[in-house]
């Protein structure tokens, strides 16, 4: 299981509390991380990424094992120890504004 930590309000639209657990067959990697998600909780379709594009929506970020990979190829593996459950996958609404 991998786990995914959301943002407040995109756990608010998926009506969860804490973290989100999902199941990705293969490689772990974003991109099947997000479709596992949005496959699990429809309402997130096109918050975290471009419905269109599939490409990561500007002021969301994503992170695992301390490290920003919101810039990394979707199809890039995560982290071993996102892939074996011990660490989680964070979606990040990023701050903007002044």
């Amino acid at each position: 299981m991998i786990r995914v930590i959301l943002p407040p309000h995109l756990r608010n639209l998926a009506r969860v509390t804490g973290e989100v657990s999902v199941t990705v067959d293969g490689e772990v990697t974003q991109r099947h991380v997000l479709d596992a998600v949005e496959d699990q909780y429809p309402m997130l379709r096109g918050t975290m990424r471009d419905r269109g594009t599939g490409r990561r929506r500007a002021l969301v970020r994503f992170f695992a094992c301390e490290e920003d990979l919101s810039n990394d190829p979707p199809d890039a593996p995560l982290p071993a120890e996102v892939a074996s459950g011990k660490e989680p996958f964070m979606v990040v609404g990023a701050m903007a504004g002044g």
